[in-house]
Protein backbone atom coordinates (compact mmCIF):
# COMPACT_ATOMS: atom_id res chain seq x y z
CA UNK A 1 0.00 0.00 0.00
CA UNK A 2 1.37 3.43 -0.94
CA UNK A 3 2.13 5.27 2.34
CA UNK A 4 0.86 8.51 0.79
CA UNK A 5 -2.57 7.00 0.09
CA UNK A 6 -5.45 6.56 2.48
CA UNK A 7 -5.84 2.85 3.29
CA UNK A 8 -8.19 0.71 1.19
CA UNK A 9 -9.40 -2.47 2.89
CA UNK A 10 -10.55 -5.43 0.81
CA UNK A 11 -13.66 -6.64 2.61
CA UNK A 12 -13.60 -9.97 0.73
CA UNK A 13 -10.66 -10.88 2.99
CA UNK A 14 -11.93 -11.70 6.48
CA UNK A 15 -9.08 -10.04 8.33
CA UNK A 16 -9.32 -6.86 6.26
CA UNK A 17 -13.10 -6.80 6.68
CA UNK A 18 -12.77 -6.86 10.47
CA UNK A 19 -9.95 -4.32 10.54
CA UNK A 20 -11.47 -2.05 7.92
CA UNK A 21 -14.93 -1.85 9.43
CA UNK A 22 -13.47 -1.26 12.90
CA UNK A 23 -11.25 1.55 11.63
CA UNK A 24 -14.11 3.03 9.60
CA UNK A 25 -16.30 3.18 12.72
CA UNK A 26 -13.45 4.68 14.71
CA UNK A 27 -12.75 7.31 12.05
CA UNK A 28 -16.42 8.27 11.85
CA UNK A 29 -16.55 8.57 15.64
CA UNK A 30 -13.61 10.98 15.51
CA UNK A 31 -15.40 13.17 12.99
CA UNK A 32 -13.43 11.89 10.00
CA UNK A 33 -14.74 10.43 6.73
CA UNK A 34 -15.02 6.85 5.51
CA UNK A 35 -15.95 5.51 2.09
CA UNK A 36 -18.35 2.59 2.32
CA UNK A 37 -20.16 0.41 -0.23
CA UNK A 38 -23.90 0.75 -0.63
CA UNK A 39 -26.36 -1.11 -2.84
CA UNK A 40 -26.39 1.74 -5.38
CA UNK A 41 -23.00 3.53 -5.49
CA UNK A 42 -20.12 3.99 -3.06
CA UNK A 43 -20.75 6.63 -0.43
CA UNK A 44 -18.58 8.93 1.64
CA UNK A 45 -19.88 8.84 5.20
CA UNK A 46 -19.72 11.17 8.20
CA UNK A 47 -21.41 11.25 11.60
CA UNK A 48 -24.69 13.04 10.93
CA UNK A 49 -24.60 14.58 14.41
CA UNK A 50 -21.13 16.15 14.11
CA UNK A 51 -21.48 19.41 12.14
CA UNK A 52 -17.72 19.64 11.55
CA UNK A 53 -17.74 16.15 10.05
CA UNK A 54 -20.63 17.02 7.72
CA UNK A 55 -18.79 20.18 6.69
CA UNK A 56 -15.70 18.04 5.99
CA UNK A 57 -17.81 15.77 3.78
CA UNK A 58 -19.15 18.67 1.75
CA UNK A 59 -15.66 20.14 1.38
CA UNK A 60 -14.22 16.81 0.22
CA UNK A 61 -16.84 16.64 -2.54
CA UNK A 62 -16.51 20.30 -3.49
CA UNK A 63 -20.05 21.12 -2.40
CA UNK A 64 -21.56 23.94 -0.39
CA UNK A 65 -24.18 23.96 2.34
CA UNK A 66 -26.90 24.37 -0.27
CA UNK A 67 -26.43 20.66 -1.14
CA UNK A 68 -27.04 18.84 2.16
CA UNK A 69 -26.24 15.12 2.17
CA UNK A 70 -28.85 12.41 2.66
CA UNK A 71 -28.84 10.41 5.89
CA UNK A 72 -28.52 6.63 5.85
CA UNK A 73 -30.20 4.80 8.72
CA UNK A 74 -29.81 1.27 10.10
CA UNK A 75 -33.49 0.32 10.30
CA UNK A 76 -37.06 1.38 9.74
CA UNK A 77 -37.64 2.35 13.43
CA UNK A 78 -35.08 5.15 12.98
CA UNK A 79 -37.41 6.75 10.45
CA UNK A 80 -39.78 7.82 13.22
CA UNK A 81 -36.89 9.01 15.38
CA UNK A 82 -35.65 11.44 12.72
CA UNK A 83 -38.80 12.46 10.83
CA UNK A 84 -41.40 14.71 12.44
CA UNK A 85 -44.32 13.14 10.57
CA UNK A 86 -44.47 10.00 8.44
CA UNK A 87 -47.51 9.79 6.12
CA UNK A 88 -49.16 6.42 5.50
CA UNK A 89 -48.02 6.55 1.86
CA UNK A 90 -44.41 6.77 3.02
CA UNK A 91 -44.86 3.78 5.29
CA UNK A 92 -46.15 1.86 2.28
CA UNK A 93 -43.12 2.89 0.22
CA UNK A 94 -40.75 1.92 3.03
CA UNK A 95 -42.42 -1.48 3.33
CA UNK A 96 -41.99 -2.01 -0.41
CA UNK A 97 -38.49 -0.65 -1.03
CA UNK A 98 -36.47 -0.58 2.20
CA UNK A 99 -33.81 -1.67 2.61
CA UNK A 100 -33.00 -0.50 -0.88
CA UNK A 101 -32.61 2.31 -3.35
CA UNK A 102 -35.29 4.81 -2.34
CA UNK A 103 -34.45 8.09 -0.57
CA UNK A 104 -37.40 9.88 1.03
CA UNK A 105 -37.47 13.59 1.97
CA UNK A 106 -39.54 14.34 5.08
CA UNK A 107 -39.78 17.08 7.70
CA UNK A 108 -36.97 16.59 10.22
CA UNK A 109 -37.67 16.54 13.93
CA UNK A 110 -37.04 20.06 15.23
CA UNK A 111 -35.39 18.67 18.35
CA UNK A 112 -32.51 17.04 16.45
CA UNK A 113 -29.07 18.44 17.31
CA UNK A 114 -27.47 18.38 13.88
CA UNK A 115 -26.53 20.66 10.99
CA UNK A 116 -26.61 19.04 7.57
CA UNK A 117 -26.63 22.32 5.64
CA UNK A 118 -29.48 24.30 4.10
CA UNK A 119 -32.18 21.65 4.52
CA UNK A 120 -35.15 24.02 5.06
CA UNK A 121 -36.23 21.82 7.93
CA UNK A 122 -36.23 18.56 5.97
CA UNK A 123 -34.10 15.42 5.91
CA UNK A 124 -33.54 12.88 3.12
CA UNK A 125 -33.56 9.37 4.59
CA UNK A 126 -32.66 5.95 3.22
CA UNK A 127 -32.04 2.48 4.60
CA UNK A 128 -29.50 0.82 2.28
CA UNK A 129 -29.45 -2.91 1.63
CA UNK A 130 -25.68 -3.48 1.47
CA UNK A 131 -24.64 -5.70 4.42
CA UNK A 132 -21.43 -3.78 5.15
CA UNK A 133 -23.23 -0.44 5.18
CA UNK A 134 -25.88 -1.87 7.49
CA UNK A 135 -23.25 -3.37 9.80
CA UNK A 136 -21.51 -0.02 10.16
CA UNK A 137 -24.80 1.85 10.62
CA UNK A 138 -25.82 -0.58 13.36
CA UNK A 139 -22.74 0.55 15.31
CA UNK A 140 -22.59 4.25 14.42
CA UNK A 141 -26.23 5.21 14.08
CA UNK A 142 -27.39 7.59 11.33
CA UNK A 143 -24.70 8.71 8.90
CA UNK A 144 -24.61 11.61 6.47
CA UNK A 145 -23.67 9.85 3.23
CA UNK A 146 -23.21 11.30 -0.23
CA UNK A 147 -21.89 9.62 -3.37
CA UNK A 148 -18.13 9.14 -3.10
CA UNK A 149 -17.03 11.35 -5.95
CA UNK A 150 -16.13 14.94 -6.65
CA UNK A 151 -19.16 17.02 -7.57
CA UNK A 152 -19.72 16.81 -11.33
CA UNK A 153 -17.75 13.58 -11.74
CA UNK A 154 -19.26 10.12 -12.29
CA UNK A 155 -20.31 8.19 -9.21
CA UNK A 156 -17.67 5.83 -7.86
CA UNK A 157 -18.53 2.17 -8.34
CA UNK A 158 -15.56 0.89 -6.33
CA UNK A 159 -13.52 2.21 -3.41
CA UNK A 160 -10.52 2.48 -5.71
CA UNK A 161 -12.43 4.84 -8.00
CA UNK A 162 -13.49 6.87 -4.96
CA UNK A 163 -9.93 7.08 -3.66
CA UNK A 164 -8.73 8.41 -7.02
CA UNK A 165 -11.10 11.37 -6.59
CA UNK A 166 -11.22 11.97 -2.84
CA UNK A 167 -7.71 10.92 -1.81
CA UNK A 168 -6.57 11.74 1.71
CA UNK A 169 -9.69 13.75 2.53
CA UNK A 170 -11.08 10.33 3.53
CA UNK A 171 -9.51 8.37 6.40
CA UNK A 172 -10.59 4.83 5.46
CA UNK A 173 -11.87 3.16 2.28
CA UNK A 174 -13.77 -0.14 2.28
CA UNK A 175 -13.61 -2.07 -1.00
CA UNK A 176 -16.41 -4.58 -1.65
CA UNK A 177 -16.38 -4.83 -5.44
CA UNK A 178 -18.67 -3.01 -7.88
CA UNK A 179 -21.84 -1.49 -6.44
CA UNK A 180 -25.24 -1.39 -8.08
CA UNK A 181 -25.13 -4.89 -9.51
CA UNK A 182 -28.44 -5.91 -7.91
CA UNK A 183 -30.40 -3.34 -9.94
CA UNK A 184 -31.36 -3.45 -13.62
CA UNK A 185 -30.70 0.24 -14.20
CA UNK A 186 -26.98 -0.25 -14.79
CA UNK A 187 -23.85 0.87 -12.95
CA UNK A 188 -23.61 4.38 -11.59
CA UNK A 189 -27.33 4.86 -11.00
CA UNK A 190 -28.06 6.31 -7.58
CA UNK A 191 -31.12 5.96 -5.42
CA UNK A 192 -34.45 7.37 -6.51
CA UNK A 193 -35.24 10.48 -4.45
CA UNK A 194 -38.82 11.45 -3.63
CA UNK A 195 -40.08 14.48 -1.74
CA UNK A 196 -42.91 13.35 0.54
CA UNK A 197 -43.46 16.67 2.32
CA UNK A 198 -46.31 17.49 -0.06
CA UNK A 199 -48.28 14.51 1.22
CA UNK A 200 -48.77 16.40 4.49
CA UNK A 201 -50.84 19.07 2.71
CA UNK A 202 -54.53 18.76 1.79
CA UNK A 203 -54.67 17.20 -1.68
CA UNK A 204 -50.87 17.20 -1.67
CA UNK A 205 -48.77 14.80 -3.71
CA UNK A 206 -45.43 13.02 -3.62
CA UNK A 207 -42.87 14.51 -6.01
CA UNK A 208 -40.16 12.42 -7.68
CA UNK A 209 -37.04 14.57 -7.40
CA UNK A 210 -34.47 12.29 -9.01
CA UNK A 211 -34.92 9.19 -11.11
CA UNK A 212 -32.82 6.27 -9.94
CA UNK A 213 -32.81 2.54 -9.36
CA UNK A 214 -36.49 2.46 -8.28
CA UNK A 215 -38.73 3.25 -11.24
CA UNK A 216 -41.52 5.82 -11.26
CA UNK A 217 -43.91 3.04 -12.21
CA UNK A 218 -42.97 1.01 -9.15
CA UNK A 219 -43.61 4.00 -6.87
CA UNK A 220 -46.96 4.76 -8.52
CA UNK A 221 -47.96 1.12 -8.17
CA UNK A 222 -47.55 1.41 -4.38
CA UNK A 223 -49.21 4.75 -3.66
CA UNK A 224 -51.33 5.43 -6.74
CA UNK A 225 -51.15 7.91 -9.60
CA UNK A 226 -53.44 10.37 -7.80
CA UNK A 227 -50.87 10.82 -5.01
CA UNK A 228 -47.88 11.27 -7.31
CA UNK A 229 -46.80 14.16 -9.51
Amino acid sequence: MNPDMAPIYDTSVASELLTGTRLARTAIGRGELAVIPTDTVYGVAADAFQPDAVARLLKAKGRGRQSPPPVLIPGIPTLDALAETVPDEVRALVAAFWPGGLTIILPARASLAWDLGETRGTVALRMPSHPIALEILSETGPLAVSSANLTGEPAAMTATEAEAMLGESVAVYLEAGPSGTSYKTGPGTGSTIVDATGLLLPEGKLRIVRNGVISDEAIIEVIGQERTE
